[in-house]
């Protein structure tokens, strides 16, 4: 009866190296700088809590991400824009399958420098704003100064995504200062009394205000919040996703897992995303 408890027992210790690092993930994910701060902090704590684990995460634009997935240098794509067909056709085209993951929510926030009076606009105003129609804040009942529109540049899902929604597919104006991170975007408009733009909602700052907007004509103003978004009070908010090929499904799932988990949407909501419900 000893030697087969003793048997037993060594069949346990031999199996609980495997067991312990069944939740091991090692990849690269790279992409949206909207979703940036909010997977680095997924890795660092999913990393704590998983001996052997290693999750380097990069920003660069979704357009940068998807790119990179396609080509096998990322293992995740994040991306704050829904992948376009033509992106899945290239996939298709090496005979693979790509998995979408929709891992918390954002409100884009269109942000003015502090010294300006306006606190709200209509998403008609955006547009002109945006497309140059509207190039003096004393337009929109504002002070007698001229607009100086920052914007991401065209890699960029926010970029994409504010293009379709707000703009409604019109083009963006000739003068817009495209920049290469949404850190800058914020920045920028800190530092420049006659600045717009428009960034994720945990990128919000003290240094910069975030407008209330309108998709009703003027009938209903809402300020971006978690609230709002949650409640789909707030017209643009947006899904951030995670891309990667389906083949991978089991080595990615226990950090997927963790990210749909209870705690992983703690922690969405704690780096100041939406969680998803």
């Amino acid at each position: 009866m000893k030697k087969i408890l003793i048997a037993i027992g060594l069949v346990v210790s031999m199996m609980l190296p495997s067991v312990m690092n069944a939740q091991k993930v090692v990849c690269k994910i790279k992409g949206s700088d909207t979703c940036l701060p909010l997977s680095q902090k997924f890795a660092e704590v999913y990393g704590n809590k998983n001996a052997g684990s290693g999750i380097s995460v990069v920003g660069g634009g979704s357009g940068v991400g998807l790119a990179a997935l396609l080509s096998g240098t990322t293992d995740i794509a994040q991306s704050s824009r829904k992948m376009k067909i033509d992106e899945k056709l290239k996939i298709q085209e090496t005979g693979k399958a790509v998995k979408e993951v929709i891992i918390a929510y954002d409100a884009l926030s269109v942000i003015v420098n502090p010294s300006n009076p306006i606190n709200k606009l209509t998403r008609e105003q955006l547009e002109a704003i945006f497309t140059g129609k509207i190039s003096n804040w004393k337009q929109v009942g504002g002070q007698d100064l001229k607009i100086i529109v920052y914007s991401r540049e065209t890699s960029s899902g926010t970029y994409e995504f504010f293009k379709e929604n707000v703009l409604k597919k019109k083009n963006f104006a000739s003068n817009a200062l495209l920049m290469a991170a949404t850190g800058s975007v914020v920045q920028s408009v800190s530092q420049t009394k006659g600045a717009i733009g428009y960034v994720g909602l945990a990128y919000i700052e003290k240094n910069v205000k975030a407008l209330q907007v309108s998709f009703d004509q003027g009938k209903n103003f809402i300020i971006p919040s978690v609230a709002n978004a949650m409640s789909k009070k707030y017209p643009i908010t947006r899904p951030l996703y995670y891309y990667y090929l389906t083949a991978k499904d089991a080595a990615y799932r226990p950090l997927i897992n963790f990210i749909l988990s209870p705690e992983g949407q703690k922690i969405v909501l704690a780096e100041g995303y939406v969680p998803l419900s």
